[in-house]
Order: structure tokens, then C-alpha cells, then sequence
């Protein structure tokens, strides 16, 4: 590197040489960073924090961090908690299946209670409407801020369940035995947050009650039955094939059906699941042909792949059922043998409008006489000819049928598999608990009240004990309650961790639960949404440099034990980077599957400082009113009792030290250490006053994540300085942010980090810095290009000259001075490609290639010739008329004035629009990309060299501002190099090519089953398995086979 740098150097031509002196340039970067060294060290007080530390030395102490204890410790805290919440669920259960037991069914019931969306509503008569009793509702900083009421619970149901039905009015009677134990778990353990009961029948309880909002389209779209907590607690884990007629008589309106029917199926899976979809008519053919043979596991991602491929499903030909079942039945077979899938519950699902034949030797050769493979059969339209035929399969082979006759229908008559796998749990009545993965509250996802925090759910099934129901395994719901993931990661607390560490959780499918670098949002104009795959974000795909996933193994498979790794961890947005030594610490967290890790950086990241002092003393310097503590840091616990959700943490020390609130639990060794950090930083307070400075601005403020503490980061200025030389400063700039983005740069931080050595044990005690304006930045920067070694003080060449092209960058190639203010805070390459092409050839900076595995990327345009149309005038009516006709059908839906469609038709609303929005708004999709950072390498501080640029050389010199990560760039304008492209520091889709791209589809990442499985029970009613066809008809029924039709065009 040397020689490249004094070759590029003595191949420059003299006139180059004289006219950018390399001693100028050096009396510039000198003066300037003397000048700045003296400044900032004056204002920040940074020399006298040194001494105050350096004064206590004999009596600090440093002590290494056992990683192995702290995870240990952090773990057993968690299960703590997370027992309690079992606890909770446990007497939820019992009391629902006592409450069962005790009641008996009554078809004329009349009851009113408390409907979520109908409470406090009134008529137009000022009379409160029916099932809307006064229900009061006091906002509770405990649940958001939400409004609720903590004595009661309330029951929402979703709209096409009709809320006087005598099964949901003798559900809600029986379980408002309930209402007392939510009272007495929430009196019991304050810590919970929402506790339900999600029924068989399609009501949910909630406690606290809450004020349902329907969404925009007048709306409850929210069935608990759909949720992964009620399935996962409902069914054991499964293998399922969905096996789909595409013959020529599927087409039209039996065709959306039928699709709309998969996808519904699709939403009743989860990631401990795993699946297939067949096609069949002439021949069988593997919807994705990438998955032939296999199941893949039904993460989200696979789902929405499916479902997109479902979408797309042409009918044609004759269908042939038997070869289609014989395929079915192979790829569930392997994979049991080859211990691969769930290794539980295996199914065929056989969606059809009913046309088989030659079906009973295929379960002669493959599921009789044992039937391990249930058969679920879906009949397709309205015709009932091939009723009997579905039925006879699907109650020879354990499974059930129902008929689909509208789009409203699916939602149902789908859950009806979901009771029939429930059945070997409920008849042995094994209570198993089951844990979700993060998840984001879909029950308050309604127009006004949204909560995009991560979750998990703990939930059990609810069975009915009735000796005369038995062996029919009734189903009467889910009981589950909530833990936020934040509340649980605060007992990893962020100051045990060191600068850089974090703790993270992950679950038995290797999905990251937690963790500071997970980015579950996506900003789409100005709303923040969801990520489609936010939940089933895998920890390789974060800790990607893991090339051999042994930490992920190791963890889902819940080991305890340590793995050391060299990181890249992104700063700034993705603009910079840090090298680390990183030790990686986990655990299991005993009776849940989820696995905890806990990360600390080697060298001072491993230490920490233990200093002594006085209540009295440090209670003095704490009261000051200029400190203030870390918000998000939990120093005493204030969310729990109310008489202490007022109170501020810096309020909640003060009382806890003076004992004037002995209910208060605080976390005593924290709060030592910032008793004697106080004392040791109260002098600072008196120095800067006495400096007199007018500052505009605070240093910290809340709306500026990055600078400040929170529980998944120190700041970003101080994270930078404890990882530059003692003594050096960072600086940085920073930005008004606007909702759209960065606006414009604003001010520059610069701070540097305090370092204390004891017994030759180095530790991080603090950072100190202060904030400038860019403008005196500028100034500084300007006044100190004025100095020269001429003995006339006449200095011939300035910055300000134009011959001469000034830049001062940071270390990550960002422009902090130019010429021209509206390159500040653009990177280097963009302004001036040919520069920093210079720079990284010589090896002044080098290029780092990032990923981020959780990227959202524009989807390509797939617009068709907008010529067609006009070529062809019947197209193009038979294009509106099919628009007509779809339409008319989703009106009818809607306004049927049969009662039997009444409800259906709102549902069927919901889907279609749900369809369409979802269409509209599909502009972003997940995907992986590669993005290039630079960083200097700071072993060269000075260079010069010359650009050829075609006719002409272009000259630079480079030189190191001391005592900072700053460098000074002077180069000749003069010269035209826009050959050379800009250097972008831009993400790229990673783009895979078919067989990589199958490759990693196919994929199988090591995962740890659960540990239950209740497949079959020797008591099982089997001819429990579907009823009689419904026959019923209306006038929308008469219409469907016209809109069939058309819509097929």
C-alpha cells in the first residue's frame, strides 16, 4: 500500500506538485484539527470528566461479565414471568370448562350482554341500542392509553356471525363465569395486559372491555378463530396436501370459490405446519413445479407464495381424481418415513365440485385399514349430485365434508377441519400450552385504536367434560392472554450489556422473536405497515455473517453454551459500519420454546465499572434540575402500580432513596451506579455554566432515536466514540427529519469517549461531547485554509480560491465542508465519482459489502401493451361486461334480502375488498439486497496522486485532520473528469437465478418440533363427518351459473 502511494505520487507532473503543495495542505489539516481539539475540548469539558475519573481511580473497580451467568440469569427472570402468565390462562381454563359443565343448553335463551361495537351506541331517539348498554371506558396508561374498563370483560364478533344466534348467546351466557377470575389474575399479577377467550363458535371475550370500531367499510373483519394463537392451541401440528380440481367444469364462479377456499385453508396454518398444493385434471401438476415431491413449511412467506400462485390457476381438461390422491399420499408417506415434516397430523384436503371416480383403491393401497392420513373433502357450488360420493371419502378416512356454495361460505366451513384434528386432545383432555411467534395485535386493528408493537401469546384449548359428548371431542374454544415483547426484554437490562451488546429471543423454528436489528415496519408514503414476512424473519438472516448457522442450530435446539464471531454491525441507517469481536451467550427459556442469546463485544464490552459512594452525597448531585435519565431505561418499575405511573424514573430514584415510597422496587445496582455517576459528573455542570454558552438547541432530544438511550442501543454518537483512539473525537452530522426523511443537516455532534484503566483492565465509563452549528464548523475550517508558511504572510493558494476544490469528509466518505453548501452530508462519490474512485484505488478507503436480508423492493413493471384493447373492440366489451357482471354478483352478496344470506354477503364484502386493496397497494415486496459502505483505513493518513482524465491529470492530496476521523480533500478543478461515474452508495436486489432461487425455496432449516402430538384417539367419533348438503336456493344462487360465465370470458 506504501508503494502504490509514493508510486502514484512521483508519477504526478511538477506542475501538479506546485500547485497543490503537500505541505499546505498539512498546515491546513493541522491548524484546523488544533483548533478544533482546543475548542471542543474546552466546551465539552471533556479533560476535566477525565481527571474527576482519574481522581476516583483507587477506588473504582472493573469487573469482568460472565456471559454464561447473565443469560442464565436473564433467562430464569423471563420464565418467571412467563410462568405467571401460564398460571393465568391455567384458571381461565378451568373455570370455562367448569362454567360448560354447569350449563345446558337452551335454544330460547334471551340474554343481553355487553357487544363491543354496540356499547355506549345510541338511536335516534337517544335510547341506548340493543346490546349497546352504557359501558364506561377510562383511558389506562397500563394498555396503551387506550380507553377500557378493568371490571368487566365484553364479547366481539365478527360480522358475518350473527350475535343472536342461540350457540353464541349460549356460549357468551356460559362464559361470563370468566369476568370474575380476569378481575382476579389482573389483582393477582399486574403485569398481564389483555386476557380472552376466543369460542369454537366465533364470539371473543376480551378483558379489559374495549370499543370495537368496525374499519372503513363498516366492517369487523376479526375472527379470534383465525388467529394463530387459537389454531396453534386448537391442533397439533400437521402435514397437509390440498388437492384442487381444475377440470373445465370448475370454471367461473366455482373457480373463485374454490381459490378463495385454498387460501382460507392456507390462513389456518402456521410455521409448525408444513404443505403442498396439487392441481389435477388430465394430469397432476405441483402448482409450484419447485416443490414437486415435498412439503415445505407454512412460514408466512410460503403461504404468500402459494396463495399469489393460487391466484393464477386455470381450469381446463377433465379431471382425474385417483392420481392426484396416489401423488398425494407418496409425498406424505416419505416424508413420515423419512422423519421429515411435522411428524403429527398428516391430511389431503379435496377441493372439487364433485366429478370423482375411481378413488376407493387408491385408499385401499395407501390409507386402509390404519387410516393415518385424514381425507377433508369440500364440494364445490351448488349442485348436490356428487354429495353422497365426497361424504363417503371423507368419513371412510377420518376426515369431514361440507359444502361450498359462496364465496361467504368458505370461512366456516373450512374451520370445521380444524375440530375434527382437535378432537384426539379434547377427548384426552391434554391441556398443552402453546406460545406464538411476534406477531403484531390484529384484535385492535380497527380504525382508531392500532397497536404495532410485537407480541406472543400464551393460550390453551378449552374442551367440554360433558361424559355424554366424549367422543366427540367438542371444541369449546381458546383461552390465551398476551405478553408484549418489550416488557419481556426489559429484564435483560440495556446497562449490564456494554456499548454494543443486546439480548434477543428466538424460537424453535429459529424465527427471530427479538431483536434490536429486526425492522418489522415499512414506511409506504407516510404509514408505517407491517413487513408481509415481519414475523418469519429467521436469525440467520440477522446474524448473517453465521455462515454455518451454528448459532442458530445450537439455539433452536436449545443448548446453553457460548460462540464467538467477527461482526459487521450497520450504523446510521446503513451508512456506516462497525468491526466487533462478538461472544454470543443462550440458552433455553425452560417450558416454552423459545431460546434466549445474549451478545457482548470483546474488550470493554465484557467490563464494567463499579464505583462507591454516599447516598447523601449522590442524592445531592442527583437533584440537580439539568440531569435527567434514560427514559426507556428501567431504574425503578412505575408501570404496574398507578399511584407510581405518574411518577418519572428520575422521580421514582429519589423516592426509592429517601424510603419515601417502600413499594417501590428498584434496581438497586443501577441506581448505585448512577448515584456515583452523578457525583462524578457534577462538577461538569458547574464548568459549562461558568463558559456562559448560549445554546440553542439541546444535545439530546426524544424525537432523535439515534441519540439518545433506549433499550436496544446506547446512542449512536457514543457508540462511535468508545470504538475511536483515547483522546480522538468523532464527529458527525446531524438532521432535521422530515416525514418523508432526512431534511437538511442541521447541526454536527462531536463527542469522545472517557476510558478508565484499573489494575490494566480498560472500561468505558462515559462519552462527552457537545453540538455546533455547521456553520462554525465551516468557519473554523475556512480561517484555519488562511495559514501559510510564507515569510511575507501574503499565503498564494486558499480553499477559496478557484483554483482549488476543498472538501473535509468523516471517515465514512460524507461531505461535511464544501464549497458548495448543498453538497453537505452527501457522500463523496456521488458528488465527485472520480475522487473517490482515486481514493478507494489506492486503498485510502476501502469498500465493505453489506446485506440486509429484511429489504423491501419495488416490484418489476409488468404492464401489458396498452395497444391490445384497442385492437380488439370485442375484448374490450367483454372485459366491461365481466367487471359488470363481478359487480352485480359482490351487490347481490351484499343486499340479499334472503336471511340465510344476510351475514354471508357482508363477508363476502370483506373478502372481495380485502382483494382488491390488497392488489392496489402491492407496490413494495420482501426481498434480499447488498449495499456497499466505506471506511477509511486509518493506517494512511496522508496521499497524493493524479486522475488521468483523459487530456488531462487531475491532482488531489489527502491529509488526516488530527485527533479526529475527519479528512482534508484539496484537488484541482480545473480539470474535466465526468468521465469517471459516480461511486453510489446504493442497495441492489439480490437477484437469484431459477435453480439458486428453487434451491433456497426448498431449503429445510434445522427447526425443533414441539413436543406434543395428538394425532388419533381409539374413542374418536369418526361418522361425526360432515352433514347433509345444504340445498337451499335464492334468487343469487339462480344468477351465479350467468355470472359463471361471464366472468370465465
Amino acid at each position: 500500500m506504501l508503494w502504490l502511494l509514493l508510486s502514484n505520487t512521483a508519477l504526478a507532473p511538477t506542475w501538479g506538485q506546485s500547485k497543490i503543495p503537500l505541505e499546505t495542505v498539512k498546515l491546513w489539516a493541522d491548524t484546523f484539527g488544533t483548533d478544533l481539539y482546543n475548542t471542543i475540548t474546552k466546551y465539552s469539558g471533556s479533560l476535566l470528566l477525565q481527571k474527576k475519573y482519574k481522581d476516583v481511580e483507587p477506588s473504582l473497580k472493573i469487573k469482568e461479565v460472565d456471559g454464561l451467568e447473565l443469560v442464565r440469569k436473564f433467562s430464569e427472570d423471563m420464565e418467571n414471568m412467563l410462568r405467571r402468565k401460564v398460571e393465568a390462562v391455567k384458571s381461565l381454563v378451568e373455570a370455562a370448562e367448569e362454567a360448560d359443565l354447569n350449563h345446558e343448553f337452551n335454544a330460547s335463551l334471551v340474554f343481553d350482554y355487553y357487544n363491543s361495537v354496540l356499547i355506549n351506541e345510541k338511536d335516534d331517539k337517544g335510547n341506548f341500542v340493543e346490546l349497546g348498554a352504557e359501558f364506561i371506558l377510562e383511558s389506562n396508561a397500563h394498555f396503551s392509553n387506550l380507553r377500557v374498563n378493568t371490571s368487566v370483560s365484553n364479547v366481539q364478533l365478527p360480522t358475518n356471525v350473527y350475535n343472536k344466534d342461540p350457540d353464541i348467546l349460549n356460549g357468551v351466557y356460559m362464559s361470563e363465569a370468566l369476568n370474575p377470575v380476569f378481575v382476579e389474575n389482573f389483582q393477582r399479577d399486574p403485569t398481564l395486559t389483555w386476557q380472552y377467550f376466543g369460542s369454537s363458535t366465533g364470539f371473543f371475550r376480551i378483558y379489559p372491555g374495549i370499543k370495537w370500531t368496525p374499519d372503513e367499510n363498516g366492517v369487523i373483519a376479526f375472527d379470534c378463530r383465525n388467529s394463530g394463537w387459537y389454531i396453534q392451541a386448537a391442533t397439533s401440528p400437521k402435514d397437509i396436501v390440498i388437492l384442487v380440481d381444475m377440470s373445465g367444469s370448475m370454471k367461473g364462479l366455482r373457480m373463485a370459490i374454490a381459490k378463495h377456499t385454498i387460501t382460507t385453508i392456507l390462513d389456518t396454518l402456521g410455521e409448525n405446519d408444513f404443505i403442498n398444493i396439487i392441481a389435477y385434471n388430465d394430469y397432476v401438476h405441483y402448482i409450484e413445479p419447485c416443490f414437486k415431491g415435498i412439503l415445505v413449511q407454512a412460514d408466512r412467506d410460503n403461504r404468500e407464495h402459494f396463495k399469489q400462485l393460487v391466484d393464477e390457476l386455470v381450469v381446463k381438461g377433465v379431471g382425474v381424481v385417483d392420481q392426484a390422491l396416489s401423488e398425494a399420499f407418496q409425498i406424505l408417506k416419505q416424508f413420515q418415513e423419512a422423519g421429515r415434516g411435522s411428524l403429527c397430523n398428516q391430511a389431503i384436503m379435496l377441493i372439487t365440485d364433485g366429478a370423482v371416480e375411481d378413488y376407493e383403491p387408491v385408499f385401499e393401497k395407501y390409507n386402509w385399514p390404519d387410516r393415518k392420513v385424514r381425507v377433508f373433502t369440500y364440494l364445490i357450488g351448488r349442485e348436490v349430485t356428487f354429495a353422497d360420493r365426497l361424504k363417503w371419502i371423507a368419513c371412510n378416512n377420518k376426515g369431514y365434508f361440507t359444502q361450498i356454495s359462496t364465496l361467504a361460505d368458505a370461512q366456516e366451513n373450512v374451520m370445521e377441519y380444524l375440530h375434527v384434528l382437535s378432537r384426539p386432545m379434547v377427548i384426552n383432555h391434554d391441556h398443552d400450552i402453546i406460545w406464538t411467534e411476534a406477531y403484531m395485535d390484529s384484535k385492535l386493528f380497527t380504525s382508531k385504536t392500532q397497536s404495532l408493537m410485537l407480541l406472543t401469546t400464551v393460550a390453551m384449548p378449552v374442551f367440554s367434560k360433558k361424559n355424554e359428548t366424549r367422543s366427540h371431542g367438542i371444541l369449546l374454544g381458546v383461552v390465551g392472554s398476551d405478553v408484549t415483547l418489550r416488557e419481556l426484554m426489559k429484564l435483560a437490562p440495556r446497562y449490564k450489556l456494554g456499548v454494543h451488546g443486546y439480548a434477543f429471543l428466538n424460537t424453535n423454528n429459529g424465527y427471530i422473536l427479538s431483536h434490536p436489528d429486526l425492522r418489522p415496519l415499512y414506511r409506504e408514503g407516510k404509514k408505517l405497515k407491517p413487513k408481509p414476512n415481519y414475523n418469519s424473519v429467521d436469525l440467520s438472516e440477522v446474524e448473517w455473517e453465521d455462515q454455518a448457522e451454528v448459532l442458530r442450530t445450537a439455539m433452536i435446539n436449545g443448548e446453553t453454551g457460548s460462540f464467538s464471531m467477527d461482526v459487521k454491525v450497520p450504523l446510521d441507517k446503513g451508512k456506516r459500519v462497525l468491526f466487533l469481536a462478538n461472544d454470543y451467550f443462550f440458552t433455553d427459556i425452560s417450558d416454552t420454546p423459545f431460546s434466549l442469546g445474549v451478545v457482548l463485544s470483546r474488550g470493554h464490552g465484557e467490563r464494567i465499572l463499579l464505583g462507591n459512594t454516599s447516598v447523601e452525597e449522590g442524592l445531592h448531585d442527583l437533584l440537580h434540575p439539568d440531569l435527567t435519565l434514560a427514559s426507556d431505561w428501567i431504574y425503578c418499575i412505575t408501570d404496574i402500580d398507578p399511584d407510581h405511573r405518574k411518577l418519572s424514573q428520575l422521580e421514582a430514584v429519589i423516592r426509592f432513596l429517601t424510603r419515601e415510597d417502600p413499594d417501590l422496587e428498584c434496581d438497586e445496582e443501577l441506581v448505585r451506579e448512577v448515584l456515583f455517576d452523578a457525583v462524578v459528573t457534577a462538577p461538569m455542570e458547574a464548568y459549562w455554566t461558568a463558559l456562559a454558552l448560549n445554546i440553542s438547541e439541546k444535545f439530546l432530544t426524544a424525537g432523535d432515536e439515534a441519540s439518545i438511550f433506549t433499550m436496544d442501543h446506547f446512542p449512536l454518537w457514543y457508540r462511535q466514540a468508545s470504538e475511536q483512539p483515547p483522546g480522538s473525537f468523532v464527529f458527525n452530522l446531524r438532521w432535521a427529519d422530515g416525514p418523508e426523511g432526512p431534511g437538511e443537516p442541521v447541526a454536527v455532534t462531536v463527542s469522545t469517549a472517557v476510558a478508565v484503566t484499573v489494575e490494566e483492565k480498560t472500561a468505558i465509563a462515559a462519552a462527552v461531547g457537545i453540538q455546533m452549528k455547521v456553520e462554525f464548523l465551516q468557519r473554523q475550517f475556512w480561517a484555519a485554509t488562511q495559514q501559510c508558511r510564507a515569510k511575507d504572510g501574503q499565503c498564494p493558494q486558499s480553499c477559496e480560491d478557484s483554483e482549488l476544490d476543498c472538501f473535509v469528509i468523516d471517515n465514512n466518505g460524507f461531505i461535511l465542508i464544501s464549497e458548495r453548501l448543498q453538497e453537505t452530508g452527501r457522500f463523496l462519490g456521488e458528488v465527485d465519482g472520480a475522487l473517490m474512485t482515486q481514493l478507494l484505488g489506492v486503498g485510502v478507503f476501502s469498500q465493505v459489502t453489506m446485506y440486509d436480508y429484511q429489504a423491501m423492493c419495488k416490484a418489476p413493471d409488468h404492464h401489458h401493451s396498452s395497444a391490445q384493447p384497442l385492437a380488439s373492440p370485442i375484448s374490450a366489451f367483454l372485459t366491461a361486461t365481466k367487471w359488470l357482471v363481478k359487480e352485480l354478483l359482490l351487490f347481490l352478496l351484499e343486499w340479499s334480502a334472503w336471511d340465510s344470506w344476510h351475514n354471508r354477503g357482508a363477508d363476502a364484502k370483506a373478502v372481495f375488498h380485502h382483494s382488491h386493496k390488497h392488489k392496489k397497494q402491492d407496490m413494495l415486496h420482501p426481498c434480499d439486497t447488498a449495499y456497499p459502505v466505506f471506511v477509511h483505513q486509518t493506517a494512511i493518513q496522508e496521499a497524493s496522486g493524479a486522475i488521468a482524465c483523459g487530456a488531462c491529470q487531475r491532482m488531489f492530496v489527502m491529509q488526516q485532520v488530527p485527533n479526529s476521523n475527519l479528512l482534508l480533500l484539496v484537488t484541482d478543478p480545473t480539470c474535466d473528469c465526468s468521465v469517471f461515474p459516480p461511486v453510489l452508495q446504493e442497495a441492489t436486489e439480490v437477484k437469484y437465478n431459477a435453480s439458486v432461487k428453487c434451491d433456497r425455496m426448498r431449503s429445510q432449516k434445522p427447526r425443533r418440533r414441539p413436543d406434543s402430538c395428538h394425532a388419533f384417539h381409539p374413542e374418536e367419533n369418526a361418522q361425526d363427518c360432515g352433514g347433509a348438503p345444504d340445498t337451499s336456493a335464492s334468487l343469487l344462487l339462480l344468477l351465479l351459473p350467468l355470472g359463471a360465465c361471464v366472468i370465465q370470458l
